[in-house]
């Protein structure tokens, strides 16, 4: 028996249990992992609301991130022993392979033996942001040194990954933000620069940053009616990549700007990356070689203990927190 996060219903974070559940031994191909830190994303909120791109059968664990030790090995999972610390890549499903428990199962494929210098709770903050900057920004956008790019929910994991990521090739991030509340953290951060896209004109702000060529790469997980001023400042040929849809308003299409411009506009998921072993080895080995030289640093927000779970998703629902939140089991 092992402690395990499941929800019986769908509903804010009181829905959550803590409850003592046997858990099978892995299976072939498999690592069953001693949990010692997981760590909180936005898709486990929408997960347990019932409004995620997966729905699991009820009852249903949760989590796409955790670190620990490996406690048993599936036959055919070679290239682990017992006892080795290890970092979970995000799986396709976490109704299938969840990480909230003291125990978790998951494909070796996903197993990574993390830098020694990473303590659990760096380690349990590693993969889902950098997987999916690193994705969006070098595998599909070909990000290059000196080019600007816009950075949209720049606070967030993902946006300060994109940051880091951005730097380690030299190239220029612009980070785009509510207010000016979170400004000067984000330029402490790495930001070249600062858009408090409520306070400030998006558009003129972006075309005075990037002068009259343009921003030709913008990361985007907001939508909504900041297509408009992001496009008219793209460049000719540029690329927008939305991963998110965090605006609660219709996003329109800016079906003129995109037709003169020859603009992409691109969906993404981190799931393109953990499906193809090719993508998934080159972004591991960025990853790896940047938290080994320094330029990737995960952000821990908050820490909480596993049987606060209930109150790290009030935290992570209430949007104040600036990178990520763990929770240590």
């Amino acid at each position: 028996m092992a402690r395990v996060v499941r929800f019986h219903q769908h509903g804010g974070p009181e829905v959550l249990r803590i409850e003592d559940v046997a858990i099978a031994p892995p299976a072939r191909g498999e690592i069953q992992i001693r949990i010692k830190a997981l760590e909180l994303n936005r898709a486990e909120a929408l997960m347990r609301t019932g409004t995620y791109i997966e729905t699991p059968t009820l009852p249903s664990g949760l989590g796409l991130e955790a670190a620990g030790i490996v406690e048993a090995i599936g036959e055919g999972a070679g290239g682990f022993a017992p006892g080795d610390a290890v970092s979970i890549v995000p799986p396709i499903s976490m109704a299938r392979w969840p990480a909230y428990g003291e125990l978790a199962t998951f494909p070796a494929e996903l197993v990574v033996k993390h830098p020694p210098a990473l303590g659990f709770e760096t380690a349990a903050a590693v993969w889902m942001q950098y997987l999916t900057a690193y994705g969006a920004l070098i595998d599909v956008a070909r990000l290059a040194r000196a080019e600007f790019v816009v950075i949209t929910a720049a606070s967030s994991s993902v946006g300060l990954a994109a940051i880091q990521i951005a730097n380690r090739i030299g190239a220029i991030p612009i980070a785009v933000t509510r207010t000016s509340i979170k400004k000067q953290a984000l330029l402490e951060a790495g930001a070249a620069h600062v858009i408090a896209s409520a306070e400030e004109d998006l558009q003129l702000r972006l075309e005075g940053i990037a002068g009259p060529n343009g921003v030709r790469v913008v990361l985007d997980a907001v939508g909504g009616p900041a297509f408009m001023p992001l496009t008219s400042a793209m460049a000719h040929g540029g690329i927008l990549i939305e991963y998110g849809g965090l605006s609660p308003e219709p996003t329109p299409f800016p079906l003129f700007t995109v037709l003169s411009k020859s603009l992409i506009l691109r969906g993404y998921r981190v799931h393109e990356i953990v499906r193809d072993p090719a993508r998934l080895a080159a972004a591991k080995a960025f990853t790896l070689d940047g938290l080994a030289d320094g330029a990737l640093k995960p952000i821990i927000a908050r820490t909480f203990p596993f049987e606060e779970i209930v109150e790290a998703h009030r935290y992570l629902e209430s949007n104040v927190q600036f990178g990520k939140i763990v929770v240590t089991v």
